[in-house]
């Protein structure tokens, strides 16, 4: 894992975890909602978050889940600010139900996170050019709102836990080239919490350090067909 350590201009690397690259940040005051908080990468997402002073609005499918990670993260934060609301988003009517319980909180929305563990290929690059093309509508449209990309890396996860065979070669191998959950929410903490990006939009980031992405993903014109279609899927 020695390609881990080796440190961007942050001063950070991949085998950096989330606490470490948020070390002394006070992120009190602000909102932060995080989709997939129940477990994995969202949950020590939400967990680092709280930690640093942000109240968590933790958007999950399953609420039981959901109450017990929030309760998790109070127990060793104690008046962690959290809240617990469901959230589907495969469907747009969970999606609208969501936005009105959020907007009953009458709280500010300074940090949106969608965290997914298996988006990998086309998800991925979707993702990519969605921020990419968001950014540019929110300059376009004079909204001070940053949209940014980040990649997490490769993180151990249960996604084969069904398949014996693989589970086990995915755990044999993996610990030499798998990040771990807290090294997985580093990059997301750091774009997310410290101030020094503000401003910043429409850019990628992954093992803490600016980066390029592949010139499929930098497609403005690929993005833009992605964004009108997207659209067109959402108001239908």
């Amino acid at each position: 894992m020695w390609w881990f350590n080796r440190k961007g201009p942050s001063g950070f690397s991949g085998a950096s975890t989330a606490e470490e690259v948020t070390a002394g940040v006070d992120a009190r005051g602000l909102v932060a909602v995080i989709t997939g908080a129940s477990s994995g990468i969202g949950l020590e997402t939400a967990r680092v978050m709280a930690l640093r002073g942000v109240r968590v609005v933790m958007a999950v499918r399953n609420v039981a889940a959901g109450h017990r990670a929030s309760e998790a993260i109070r127990a060793e934060i104690p008046g962690a600010g959290i809240h617990v609301l469901e959230m589907d988003l495969s469907s747009m009517d969970s999606v609208r139900r969501f936005a009105t319980e959020f907007e009953a909180l009458n709280l500010p929305l300074n940090i949106l996170i969608f965290i997914s563990l298996i988006a990998y290929g086309q998800s991925k690059l979707a993702n990519i050019l969605h921020s990419t093309e968001l950014s540019r509508v929110l300059k376009e449209d004079g909204v001070n709102i940053s949209a940014n990309a980040v990649h997490p890396g490769v993180v151990t996860t249960n996604l084969f836990r069904h398949r014996t065979i693989i589970n086990a070669l995915v755990k044999s191998i993996g610990r030499f080239v798998h990040k771990t959950v807290e090294q997985g929410a580093a990059t997301t903490c750091y774009v997310a919490l410290h101030s020094q990006f503000t401003g910043i939009s429409g850019k990628y980031f992954s093992n803490c350090n600016l980066d390029t992405p592949s010139s499929q993903a930098s497609n403005a014109e690929l993005a833009n067909k992605l964004w009108e279609f997207s659209s067109k899927i959402v108001s239908s």
